[in-house]
């Protein structure tokens, strides 16, 4: 049967459709060619914009250390291309995610398209949550603390490329932390992991916890403790979510209609 393309570009498919390995390949040549031509549209603007995308990321820098060190020729140009294709990522993710979630479901219908906009949108919404957070509350202190934690012992001049990967890299690493509770939701929609052993494998998850906030960018304790603590408010939101909105595992109740039907010998 001949597919059409949906509302927003969603695959239309009857339940009983096939796709052949040719189908497959002609949706997943569309959906990338839309996420590159976003892409490259989204960085073609904010080049303009520029000098504000740098004056942004410099902001949580004491003033002291904002004059950067480029050390070829080339540095300068490469760095803009790096802090604006990472603005043009954060500005178009709800896009990519929603190319990203059609591929993956490709018989889409009214209730699963309003389910899938809702998941795209949270997902959104917490990754730029995660990248606010670190940028307005982390990053500050993160420099403030590694900047100064030699006192006058060392002159500090920072280059333009390390800082701006170090800036870019902490960012994007919240907006992943951020996703803990849509990774638990998954999870028990699944079946794999139930709201239960969530809730009694929560020692653990403080453990995991405080290593990804050590292992991330900075490293430093005040910065760690700021990362702790909405990571262990969204396990708790994960929580409720695996509780809500969880299944039992498939293999569950395999065994229940063998074990009835069994007769003594």
């Amino acid at each position: 049967m001949g597919r059409l393309f949906g509302w927003l570009g969603v695959s239309r498919a009857d339940p009983d459709d096939k796709l052949s390995v040719v189908e497959h390949l002609t949706e997943l040549r569309t959906r990338l060619f839309i996420s590159v031509l976003t892409l490259a549209t989204a960085s073609a603007v904010l080049y303009v914009f520029n000098e504000w995308l740098l004056d942004i990321l410099l902001d949580p820098l004491a003033p002291e250390y904002r004059s950067l060190l480029a050390l070829s020729p080339t540095e300068p140009f490469l760095v803009i291309l790096k802090v604006v294709f990472g603005a043009a990522v954060l500005v178009t993710l709800p896009v990519l995610l929603y190319q990203l979630y059609a591929y993956v479901v490709p018989a889409i219908g009214e209730q699963t398209r309003r389910k899938m906009l809702l998941v795209v949108g949270g997902v959104s919404m917490l990754f730029i949550g995660g990248v606010a957070f670190v940028y307005f509350l982390v990053l500050p202190v993160a420099l403030q603390w590694l900047l100064g934690f030699a006192g006058d012992d060392f002159t500090i001049a920072l280059r333009a490329n390390e800082y701006f990967s170090f800036a870019l890299t902490i960012m994007f690493a919240g907006g992943l932390v951020f996703e803990v509770p849509i990774a638990m939701l998954v999870l028990a929609r699944l079946g794999l992991v139930t709201a239960d052993q969530f809730r009694r494998g929560w020692r653990i998850a403080v453990v995991v916890i405080a290593a990804i906030a050590a292992v991330l960018p900075g490293g430093d304790p005040v910065s760690m403790l700021l990362l702790m603590v909405p990571q262990l408010v969204l396990y708790a939101v994960g929580i409720w979510l695996a509780s809500v909105f969880g299944r039992p595992a498939p293999w569950a109740h395999e065994g229940a209609p063998a074990e009835a039907t069994e007769t003594p010998a």
